[in-house]
């Protein structure tokens, strides 16, 4: 995850490089103030866990991982804001174009504003496009950063691929990484906010836990926040599971009080299914625990497990589980009644199909 936020890091590099090379500033109102849903730090956090080896994986281990993947999606959030922000302070809300030369990896970068551009069977007021200018003959023709919106209502879409935006921050391990933001103030999905954050092709190949992919819907009611997505992890396995699972979760927090509800499932990753009894409950990490330390115990000690061992095993694995601003704090049954709303929450929640989250595809104007 260090070289993921590395990545972002040089993003926003960048982006100051970009906006400050145009000297008017204005804080225009045609471009929106806000290009993000704020999640409570109950269900996200980027605070890195403990091993995950087979002798201390626990339920609590498995909560605290989704508020980190959670964090992940919520962090490529954070740079697009701050990019919708430098757009704002320099007034990029009408047709032009320059060039500069990058400071952080000095290669020339090329910036396009048009108005009423078509993309993705929609009419977008605004639509921003920046290139790496010696890449143009390469993957994506170049292109770094697309940003396209509409102000009344506010939505609109980003599509970020960071290695054309910073070539000296992002690795060659990082060179298809790609990021989505879908923001949205016109109501559709019934929330006064919401976005929708796609990230594909992350790097896995250093961590056993690692997500290739992951995409979460966030909608904003008032001071409560509902999440749920998925993210793939085609290296992680448990006991005796099989290689390649995905994290689906489901989780509603408070933004003022800062608690948080959430159930996880562990599908495989490549699983072709919608239900939500299947993926929450099927798979629900409990029960796909239960098997899977059974079976290992057996092949491990060549005897069936006790209740008492199992249930050592499977500590903290109940559903729900529920946070405070402190991360974790207990499985199954609620602390206090505090988290009742929050649990009738997520009983209407369902993470998408895994496999479509396996085979997500993102991709530019």
């Amino acid at each position: 995850m260090k070289k993921l936020g590395l990545i972002f890091t040089g993003i926003l590099m960048a982006m100051f490089v970009m906006t400050s090379c145009h000297k008017d500033n204005f804080d225009s109102e045609n471009i929106p103030s806000t290009f993000k849903v704020d999640i409570p730090d109950a269900i996200s956090s980027s605070e890195t866990q403990k091993s995950m080896a087979v002798d201390a994986v626990s339920g609590d281990s498995i909560y605290q991982h989704m508020r980190l993947f959670i964090a992940v999606g919520e962090s490529s959030a954070d740079i697009v804001q701050d990019i919708i922000r430098g757009i704002k302070k320099y007034n990029l809300d009408e047709a032009k174009e320059f060039t500069y030369t990058s400071d952080d990896d000095g290669r020339v970068k090329s910036v396009l504003v048009e108005e009423n551009v078509e993309y993705d069977n929609t009419t977008w007021q605004f639509g921003l496009t920046m290139k790496d200018v010696e890449s143009e003959g390469d993957t994506y023709g170049g292109k770094a950063l697309q940003v396209f919106w509409n102000n009344n209502p506010i939505k609109g879409v980003a599509i970020l691929y960071p290695y054309n935006i910073n070539r000296s921050d992002s690795a060659e391990v990082f060179a298809k990484l790609m990021c989505r933001i879908d923001y949205s103030e016109a109501g559709e999905y019934g929330y006064e906010q919401s976005m929708i954050v796609s990230i594909k092709n992350l790097d896995v190949s250093n961590y056993e836990y690692a997500l290739s992919a992951l995409k979460m819907f966030v909608g904003r009611n008032g001071d409560v926040v509902n999440v749920y997505g998925n993210s793939a992890h085609p290296n992680a396995q448990f006991y005796n599971s099989d290689k390649g699972l995905d994290w689906a979760f489901v989780a509603s927090g408070n933004q003022v009080s800062d608690l948080g509800v959430a159930e996880v499932g562990l599908p495989p990753y490549t699983l072709d299914e919608n239900s939500r009894q299947v993926l929450l409950g099927t798979y629900a990490i409990h029960d796909v625990f239960t098997q899977w330390v059974s079976d290992w115990y057996l092949n491990e000690y060549g005897t069936e497990i006790d209740s008492l061992t199992l249930a050592a095993y499977l500590k903290n694995m109940e559903a729900p589980g529920f946070f405070n601003k402190d991360g974790f704090i207990a499985a199954g049954e609620a602390p206090t009644s505090d988290y009742t709303p929050l649990v009738n929450n997520i009983q209407s929640l369902t993470p998408y199909n895994p496999k479509s989250i396996a085979d997500l595809n993102i991709s530019f104007k």
